[in-house]
């Protein structure tokens, strides 16, 4: 008999770890407190959807459940090359990610988790006896990990369902019930931070014959330091554009006449995309979202329950790596239970021990890279040691990484191992630097490095 497993939380992770552990020959019931997705309707209801970029570590955990699989979710993704930075008179600068033509990939947060879930529908139609089976609206009520194995009751329409399995697995994002179960049998370490910045989603509409209105393969970016607005290709020719900006700033824009003066003074092409009064509207009636991370030293608990994904570690999107993270969670986890595939316990002490440093590494990576995002992109100093880490990884790539490159197109080197090299890389950098000013070159090299670009 199969052993079986509940996954709590059918989104984006859950969802992956269920097809995961069915093709490992695990017997899954995937929970979800909302009704199917699928179901509902796709207009722009709850407008707090940052559209995910898709990078290497996110696309070979999929290869890694089903190489073909892979290729069936992402199909119609936008590939981005680069940012696209505006400036305040509407003039774009490209500054590209990858060395070798890399690229991250632009696609809808909704429309990837419906691809999943369809996914199970037809690993279940290819598997007999083996499915896994999915029971949208369930409230997970308590988990009971005391005995053998462990005990879930759910709660759908009032009535409640208890079941017994072997495992559970969380992955039930920022607000995790699993966690909170979990912290009773352990002593876990955690920590919750609410950041000093919300979010706002725009919309820039396809133009004539969904025709796009600005370049579709960068990640449009406008920096203004303290805020800035970014945007991201879909498929049928718009953009999901998106304000950050500190809760104070953005909550004291509450007229009008407020507004304009923000979006003329500071987005002047950005009013001629989305238009005036979708701006107002968008400021004066849609929701604005919180963004916090969570972080934690333990995940486990004996062989019995285990949390990944935004359950163990939410963070902010400003690296584009909260969902390839959290994908990397379900392969590696897939991998050490295979490598352990006698001690399920062994296999979840080696994720806790092993993934703990990398995930901090990328809680930090993230946060740091908003003041490159709003502020960096536009200094002089900034571009020209992109330029010279970009000639370096350039000709010597056996030498030398850029940071972006091992975090978004290798996943054969981990978060923390990252910023390790990326800080001895830094310390070059900056000892050219110091040359280059020795001998008055530096000048010399910016606009050299501009002619480059």
């Amino acid at each position: 008999m199969p052993e079986t497993v509940a996954v709590i939380g059918a989104g984006l992770v859950g969802s992956l770890m269920a097809l995961g552990l069915a093709h490992q020959g695990y017997k899954v019931t995937l929970f979800e407190l909302r009704p199917d997705p699928r179901l509902q309707n796709k207009g722009k209801t709850n407008l707090r959807s940052i559209n995910l970029a898709v990078s290497e570590r996110g696309i070979d955990a999929m290869k890694y459940v089903d190489e073909d699989m892979a290729k069936r979710v992402l199909d119609g993704v936008i590939p981005m090359y680069g940012r696209m930075i505006h400036d305040l008179q509407g003039n774009q600068e490209s500054q590209i990610y990858g060395l070798f033509g890399e690229s991250i990939n632009s696609i809808d947060r909704s429309k990837l988790n419906d691809n999943l879930l369809n996914e199970i529908d037809s690993f279940n139609s290819k598997n007999s006896g083996l499915e896994i089976e999915t029971k949208f609206e369930n409230k997970l009520v308590s988990l009971d990990l005391s005995g053998i194995g462990a005990t879930v009751i759910t709660s759908s329409n009032g009535d409640e369902l208890k079941s017994h399995f072997d495992f559970v697995i969380g992955a039930d994002g920022s607000f995790s019930q699993v966690r909170q179960f979990l912290q009773k049998n352990i002593r876990m370490n955690y920590s919750q931070e609410f950041i000093d910045m919300c979010y706002l989603e725009l919309y820039i509409p396809p133009g004539e014959n969904n025709t796009f209105s600005i370049d579709p393969n960068h990640l449009h970016i406008w920096p203004r330091k303290n805020f800035m607005l970014i945007a991201l290709p879909n498929s049928d020719g718009s953009f999901t554009s998106t304000f950050f900006g500190p809760w104070k700033f953005t909550e004291s824009l509450n007229t009008r006449e407020k507004i304009q003066e923000l979006f003329i003074n500071s987005f002047p092409d950005a009013v001629e995309l989305i238009g005036m009064e979708k701006i107002v509207e968008c400021f004066m009636s849609y929701p604005k979202g919180s963004l916090m991370q969570v972080n934690c030293n333990q995940y486990h608990y004996e062989d019995k329950c285990i949390i990944i994904g935004d359950a163990a570690h939410s963070m902010v999107p400003f690296y584009g790596q909260g969902m390839n993270c959290g994908f990397e969670d379900v392969r590696i986890l897939l991998e050490l239970m295979d490598v352990y595939h006698n001690s399920r316990k062994r296999a979840f002490e080696s994720y806790s021990s092993d993934r703990a440093e990398d995930l901090k590494a990328i809680l930090k990576l993230a946060l740091d890279n908003y003041n490159e995002m709003s502020t960096k992109v536009t200094s002089s100093l900034y571009l020209l040691r992109k330029k010279l880490d970009y000639i370096l990884g350039k000709c010597v790539p056996q030498y030398w990484i850029p940071l972006y490159t091992m975090v978004s197109f290798r996943s054969d080197i981990n978060y923390s191992k990252a910023i390790r090299t990326e800080k001895r890389q830094r310390m070059i950098l900056k000892s050219v630097e110091f040359s280059l000013l020795s001998f008055g070159l530096i000048g010399a090299a910016h606009l050299a490095s501009r002619k480059l670009r």
